[in-house]
């Protein structure tokens, strides 16, 4: 959940299409939340005549949508900021105006600091009050600064701003959907609950909607979103609390909803029900992203992860059984505060036992206001620098191991995109592998029968298997041979 990435995407209300149109580029920093985030903004922006462009130069409203979990989260705001500066000066130049929004975690974390740090900002706005940007982005014009870092989580779900046919067709055949914000589980090195808040669960018929819309145009595959989403207990029609694995069973009944995902979860929070759906649906995707940080359980308590490594064992254990073919990726943390040599070495011991497809790893960096921050002994850089590299390496080969192992394999694949070469289309394997084949761009959109052929730095190499892919558009159900 990892990459910076940039968004521009957003459909213009017929309403507007008499007025000049006006232009919003959408720059997104961190996880999948913030995509759909990003989405939502477009989407809010359009019946106020705005349109998405690919580039901050062609903009008249550009928004860095920001992530507060890497190191160095606000330095690097701050530095394209400095960068929009000179293209806000230049534009005014030409007698243009522009304006400038921080919007995500670093805009809630930072709030009105950032508008004294940095004068270039017209508005700031925290993660849970981007479905009131037409009303900010209209007080900023008005010369205000804005700054609303106000947590309203149940207020904006209910306004989301829906999105035309053509804006869901424009995003492509997968697509994010946010279930589940904030988190209370409060582990040390963490800000989340601080930027996001506590936990808030979207109503059942409100994520069918969402999720049935997005099938009706086309999306063949949805990942349900949240900082803490198999803790996710949403209010059904019945009145009751429902679980993620019932959710997920009610999704796998929407026509032409063929993949569901869901990220990123919680060790405390598998419960039976959600292990059933791997076992027992089809639509869902044999891959699960379960963090564990470390596999030691001195610092397990330290970080306050509230499992120890042999329940974690325990778990991924009755979770490959249910579901054999599932892989497993996880975060790590290493060089949390006191963690000894012999700590580190149980998460690799961890690693060893587990065995992941793919992982992230990072080193501990503190996150001011977080009781991590202020605990002694910290761990050297040199030391984090190598303890990194060593657990990287692992989870290299095991990354490699597990690709290797699928060569010969038959799966199917959801063609996606086009291929970075010619008569090339690239799509996802059931293991979130990307898989590139020798098709034609007329299939995207569709879910393939493959042979995997060879492995790439990146990615897997596959042929279609003859004769079966009218078969495979018809019914679009998975399973791996």
């Amino acid at each position: 959940m990892s990459n910076e990435t940039s968004m521009a995407r957003g459909e213009t209300h017929p309403a507007a299409a008499a007025a000049r149109k006006r232009r919003v580029f959408v720059k997104t920093y961190g996880c999948q939340m913030n995509v759909y985030d990003s989405d939502r903004m477009t989407d809010a922006l359009a019946p106020d005549g705005f349109e998405a462009v690919a580039s901050p130069d062609e903009a008249d409203l550009v928004i860095l949508n920001t992530c507060h979990i890497r190191e160095k989260a606000a330095e690097k705001v701050y530095s394209e900021l400095g960068r929009l500066r000179k293209l806000k000066d230049a534009r005014a130049a030409e007698g243009e105006e522009m304006m400038i929004g921080v919007a995500g975690c670093v805009a809630q974390a930072e709030g009105e600091e950032i508008a004294r740090r940095a004068p270039v900002v017209d508005l700031v706005f925290g993660p849970q009050t981007y479905h009131r940007l037409p009303e900010l982005v209209k007080q900023a014009a008005n010369g205000a600064t804005v700054v609303e870092t106000e947590f309203e989580i149940e207020d904006k779900f209910r306004h989301l701003a829906t999105p035309s046919p053509a804006g869901i067709r424009s995003r492509g055949v997968t697509a994010f959907l946010t279930v589940q914000e904030g988190c209370d589980k409060f582990c040390t090195f963490c800000v989340v609950p601080y930027t996001r808040g506590a936990e808030v669960s979207r109503p059942v018929e409100q994520i069918v909607a969402e999720a049935r819309r997005l099938a009706d145009e086309g999306v063949r595959e949805v990942t349900l979103l949240g900082q803490n989403v198999n803790g996710w207990h949403g209010e059904g029609a019945d009145g009751r609390a429902w679980g993620l694995g019932e959710l997920l069973f009610r999704l796998a009944e929407i026509d032409g909803l063929d993949r569901l995902r869901y990220t990123t979860s919680h060790p405390r929070d598998m419960d039976d029900a959600l292990i059933a759906a791997h076992r027992d649906l089809p639509q869902l995707m044999p891959y699960l992203h379960l963090p564990v940080q470390s596999g030691s359980d001195r610092i397990l308590k330290a970080m306050n992860r509230k499992h120890t490594r042999e329940e974690y064992f325990r778990l991924v254990d009755r979770i490959r059984d249910a579901r054999p073919d599932l892989a497993l990726s996880c975060d790590f943390i290493v060089g949390f505060p006191g963690e000894s040599d012999a700590d580190f070495r149980d998460t690799l011991d961890l690693v060893e036992r587990v065995g992941f497809a793919s992982a992230f790893t990072f080193k501990y960096s503190p996150r001011p206001g977080t009781p991590g921050a202020l605990l002694e002994d910290q761990v050297a850089e040199e030391v984090m620098s190598e303890r990194l590299a060593e657990l990287q390496a692992l989870i290299t080969r095991q990354q490699r191991e597990f690709n290797t192992a699928m060569v010969g394999r038959r799966c199917e694949v959801l063609l996606e995109k086009r291929g970075r070469n010619p008569g090339q289309v690239t799509g996802r394997s059931p293991w979130l592998q990307p898989v590139q084949i020798e098709a034609p761009e007329t299939l995207i959109g569709q879910i393939v029968p493959v042979e995997i052929t060879g492995t790439g730095t990146n990615s897997l190499f596959a042929r279609r298997i003859a004769g079966q892919d009218e078969m495979t558009a018809r019914d679009g159900r998975m399973g791996a041979a």
